[in-house]
């Protein structure tokens, strides 16, 4: 069931929100429709194929077992035919733009297509015992396998989950508040000091393993370095909102858009932190990782997404606003209130279980049975049962907003959205 749930959320919303935005942002800053109107479609349609059998395989049984690249052969083979379709249309939209600049999302855009294939096809060769059957074996043994998968697992979470939201938040901020990025300098030495030190950090998940020391080392001081850059980008979103938080005061979905900032400055300097060996000798295997991944999906990724949704629904509805206003702003309490209800239980639970599975008596014999310290984290567990409630809720106001807003949908021509006409030079 885990492997449902994270496939479903990571690649089924997030995989969806980004590969939609990603054509959203992408005509607009180059000023170029896309190259043919057949690709977007294979893409969209391939793509949830992808994510349909994959789950669909996780319930028969057919699984790798490898976090996050759960799905077999069959399935990874049609995702990178799916995937070189969705590349490939990206850069010929882009070749054919009147637009001479490249603006900065669509260089977050790129690496996350481009990284996720090399990630995607590396981890995932394996040969499958037969071509009628579903199972596989992988091309890699022993500690190799275990630190190509982690290289796989971090830089998933690295340029699916940061880098293309960053994308994301590069274009919809500044568009939202009305205020140009507050340094385009930062965001460009920021997005290639991400590139860099990310792709090295994944065997910080690895420490007290038989994983090489000075590999473990590595990815432990790239983690800490990582916090520049990452800082660098929630600083300059921040930074983008000065001389606009009235707006932010007064407009719930640009208030996602600062929070979901807010959240990735914070989520990344717990990363950073967690990485280092003897705090992850406390945290790891806990429940303050499970924590930690949530304030990143909950508070960074699907705050932004949803700041996304709630300014393209309007326009594609030829709208000014939702339909339901007010269900937005009870939507954006119901997720902060629910995300954080969440995420500090979490944190509470991990930090329980790490100090009562360490815990010594004076003979030298464990305090705690694990029975235990299963048992403490009963009202840990209700707490996270009441946030998840609660941003379910307003995920499910969210989608039926969405559906009311475009069920009233107007045939009208927004002047905002149309390409610029190109103009001779004076």
């Amino acid at each position: 069931m885990r492997p449902v749930h994270t496939t479903g959320i990571i690649f089924g919303f997030g995989g969806n929100a980004l590969i939609a935005t990603s054509f959203w942002v992408l005509q607009r800053t180059s000023r170029a429709r896309p190259a043919d109107a057949l690709s977007p479609w294979v893409v969209l349609i391939g793509y949830n194929l992808f994510c349909a059998w994959a789950v669909t395989g996780y319930l028969m049984g057919a699984t790798q077992s490898k976090e996050y690249a759960e799905a077999e052969w069959y399935a990874d083979l049609w995702l990178v035919v799916v995937w070189v379709i969705y590349f490939t249309l990206y850069l010929r939209t882009l070749a054919r733009r009147a637009e001479p600049h490249i603006y900065v999302a669509n260089w977050y855009y790129m690496a996350f297509i481009l990284v996720v294939a090399m990630l995607h096809i590396v981890n995932n060769i394996a040969l499958p015992v037969s071509w009628a059957g579903a199972k596989s074996y992988t091309v890699w043994s022993g500690v190799q396998d275990v630190m190509i998968q982690w290289w796989y697992g971090h830089n998933a979470v690295a340029f699916f989950l940061t880098a293309g939201f960053l994308g994301m938040l590069y274009y919809f901020l500044p568009v939202r508040s009305g205020r140009p990025i507050w340094s385009y300098r930062l965001s460009i030495l920021s997005f290639w000091g991400i590139v860099f030190f990310y792709i090295w950090v994944g065997s910080h998940h690895l420490h007290y393993t038989a994983l090489p020391y000075w590999v473990q080392t590595l990815g432990m001081t790239f983690s800490v370095m990582l916090l520049v850059p990452s800082w660098a980008s929630a600083g300059n979103a921040i930074a983008t909102l000065n001389g606009a938080w009235g707006r932010v005061r007064d407009d719930a979905t640009l208030r996602f858009m600062f929070v979901a900032a807010v959240f990735y400055g914070l989520s990344t300097f717990e990363g950073s932190f967690l990485a280092i060996r003897p705090v992850n000798s406390l945290s790891h295997y806990t429940d303050w990782t499970v924590g930690h991944v949530h304030s990143g999906t909950l508070g960074w990724v699907a705050m932004i997404i949803f700041g996304a949704i709630y300014s393209i629904v309007p326009q594609l509805a030829g709208r000014e606003a939702m339909a339901w206003p007010k269900a937005v702003e009870w939507h954006f309490w119901l997720a902060v209130v629910g995300t954080l209800v969440y995420v500090v239980a979490m944190w509470n639970a991990g930090i329980t279980q790490g100090l009562m599975w360490r815990a010594y008596d004076a003979n030298g014999a464990l305090s705690y049975s694990f029975l235990q310290s299963v048992q403490a984290m009963a009202p840990y567990y209700l707490l996270r049962t009441l946030g998840g409630a609660m941003f379910l809720g307003g995920a499910v106001l969210c989608a039926l907003n969405c559906r009311a807003t475009l069920h009233e949908s107007r045939t009208r021509d927004l002047a905002h959205d149309r390409p610029l006409a190109v103009q001779p030079a004076e």
